[in-house]
């Protein structure tokens, strides 16, 4: 994958490795960003070979949010500034490009695992939500910001947050845009774990991930997207798809095979 202006995007031994890299502006979104963070998504889920995802950011900050410029025009009755046409794909539920550049990492078939650091606020901190993992710094700085500026989240924020911390935590955070830190973002089930070099942790565990089946990763991880949006019945009968689909497969029967030999096994992707 070449790197753009706005995202920076490396593939090594199956681990990509993404970088919002506006360090100068705290990775602050504005157009060309938004653009950049969904159009690297898209590519990596349509990627060969891409078994995990790290995500960060460059520089002091995750992502601090909605470049100030953006909330000037709202300031000036000009809507949000944001003007950039990318296509969504049909299969899409989102309706915006924000929401796209959120979802997008939800699509992708391997684990997203989002490092956090210095800032996500707002758009940055839906950005993270995105992620099927995230690992923070203990000083991290996370909020539900949109309040302060009289508006609510609307990059797939409302959707992705309840299930992780519960509906009355949910409108807590939404309702007051209070910060929280690393301590409390693993208590309150946003974060997964905290380290000094979330990146350095987050890379380790990619590459672990990596060295799994990925076709039991990529089915794990469309079955528990689903769990909560679908009924009970379908839930549990796209599970016994998913198991028939893996048992007896060629990664299945290397995984067996390389266990009790004790050895790495080798998958075919």
């Amino acid at each position: 994958m070449t790197d753009s202006d706005r995202v920076l995007c490396t593939i090594t031994d199956g681990v990509a490795d993404v970088r919002l890299n506006r360090a100068d502006k705290r990775n602050a979104l504005d157009a060309a960003m938004f653009g950049a963070i969904a159009a690297t998504g898209e590519e990596l889920r349509h990627t060969p070979g891409v078994r995990a995802v790290v995500l960060s950011g460059e520089g002091a900050s995750f992502c601090a949010g909605l470049d100030f410029s953006s909330f000037q025009a709202m300031a000036g009755g000009e809507g949000t500034g944001v003007r950039v046409e990318v296509a969504i794909p049909e299969d899409s539920p989102v309706h915006a490009l924000g929401q796209h550049a959120v979802y997008v990492w939800r699509q992708i078939p391997a684990p997203v695992i989002a490092a956090v650091h210095g800032h996500a606020l707002g758009g940055g901190f839906q950005l993270a939500l995105g992620a099927d993992l995230r690992i923070v710094h203990p000083n991290v700085q996370m909020s539900v910001l949109e309040i302060r500026w009289g508006l609510i989240p609307d990059m797939c924020g409302t959707m992705l947050l309840p299930p992780l911390v519960g509906l009355e935590a949910a409108k807590e955070l939404t309702f007051t845009g209070r910060m929280i830190d690393g301590a409390e973002a693993v208590r309150l089930g946003l974060a997964s774990r905290m380290a000094d070099d979330p990146r350095a942790e987050a890379l380790a565990l990619a590459r672990e991930l990596a060295g799994k089946s990925p076709q039991a990763l990529r089915v794990g991880k469309q079955l528990l997207e689903g769990a909560g949006r679908v009924g009970l019945s379908d839930g549990f009968k796209a599970e016994q798809t998913g198991i028939r689909s893996l048992i007896g497969s060629p990664d299945q029967v290397e995984a067996v095979k390389a266990f009790f030999e004790k050895r790495p096994p080798v998958f075919v992707d």
